[in-house]
């Protein structure tokens, strides 16, 4: 088994982890209860936190307590030696009135720093309306994070990130706040302050806003790329696990699309798709091909229940599954030319959520 396949598998079944696990993400937006992970030099997002979604995982981890590196077993059988990212030194730092760094932002991966500006979303006190894998309120919950961080503060971080532990990128996400823009005024005020302390590609993630003048908006300020996520790709799944944000219609999202790539290019606008919420091969396959010939880069990764949300024991997908997707799609992103090393920031550059882009 290669290092992108053996990844790739644990990123489908997850990682059953003996002994303290260490750094890890758990909860917050997007995806979530996993451990960063390096083999050969890729680093993928390995879910290791929810233990219902481990438990029948054929890999067991356990860190050496000499070396630090992961050894990775199969049915009891050492299969591979991982390492993981070193804890950041910007976490040990704290504003002037005393907030943790990691309370304003987090290290994705090895090198890319991430925050949820707005620590809270319209529909996700409703269930008629919440998006059932989301983890938007967990951290917030947990006082691990704030509920809405201010411009100023995350250009100190960002700052701080880049000089300390050498980030490379950041991806600003939001959740959805009830105004017309969709959480694009606060992306604005957030991109600017940084910006203007330091020089980082920054990726800004909001659903399309009522007036697409704020694509050119936002470019100005400073971001280099947008990502508007769709996540399912049938209306059959998106009314069902995701009923609030399906009323924004793929006709929406495609017209925001189109809007986006005219202002950051072929490449700089992307979109999340979970494979394994319920939509077909086929579905997604269409549903990747369309994005990628108007310039989307459709980001799919596999679907991992997150522990303390409706969908924390749905099934994942199989490897087999992935494994179909991945070639497909990366001869649409070949065919169409998109390849995440160009994309300037954001999670389809990043990439450790996916195997896709050994693909490309």
């Amino acid at each position: 088994m290669s290092a992108i396949e053996l990844l790739s598998d644990l990123q489908c079944n997850g990682l059953k982890w003996e002994g303290e696990i260490g750094l890890s993400r758990k909860g917050g937006a997007g995806p979530s209860d996993h451990k960063a992970l390096s083999l050969n030099g890729q680093t993928m997002m390995i879910p290791v936190l929810n233990l219902a979604a481990v438990e029948d995982s054929p890999y067991t981890g356990k860190k050496d307590p000499d070396t630090g590196e992961v050894v990775v077993f199969k049915n009891r059988i050492p299969v591979a030696t991982l390492s993981a990212p070193a804890r950041p030194r910007f976490y040990d730092l704290t504003t002037v009135d005393g907030i943790p760094y990691e309370q304003i932002a987090t290290l994705h991966s090895h090198d890319v720093l991430a925050t949820t500006v707005l620590q809270h979303c319209i529909r996700m006190n409703d269930k008629s309306t919440a998006c059932q894998f989301c983890s938007i309120d967990q951290s917030l919950k947990d006082g691990r994070t704030l509920i809405r961080k201010r411009p100023e503060q995350l250009a100190e971080v960002a700052k701080a990130a880049v000089e300390l532990d050498g980030v490379t990128q950041m991806v600003i996400t939001t959740g959805t706040p009830n105004t017309p823009d969709r959480g694009a005024e606060i992306l604005y005020d957030s991109v600017k302050a940084i910006k203007a302390q330091v020089d980082l590609p920054i990726q800004v993630q909001c659903e399309p806003p009522d007036d697409f003048a704020w694509f050119q908006k936002l470019k100005d300020a400073g971001a280099v790329s947008i990502g508007m996520h769709l996540e399912a790709v049938s209306d059959r799944v998106r009314k069902k696990i995701m009923p609030g944000k399906a009323e924004v219609s793929l006709e929406v999202y495609f017209a925001a699309f189109e809007a986006a790539v005219r202002i950051f290019g072929r490449g700089q606008v992307s979109t999340y798709i979970l494979a394994g919420l319920g939509d077909t091969e086929e579905e997604i396959i269409s549903m990747t091909e369309r994005l990628a010939e108007i310039g989307v880069y459709p980001f799919v990764v596999p679907f991992v229940p997150i522990q303390g949300t409706a969908l924390q024991h749905h099934s994942k997908p199989d490897q087999s599954f992935m494994q179909r997707l991945y070639p497909q799609i990366g001869h649409q992103l070949r065919q169409y030319g998109l390849n995440s090393e160009q994309t300037k920031a954001g999670c389809a550059k990043c990439g450790a959520c996916s195997s896709l882009k050994a693909y490309e």
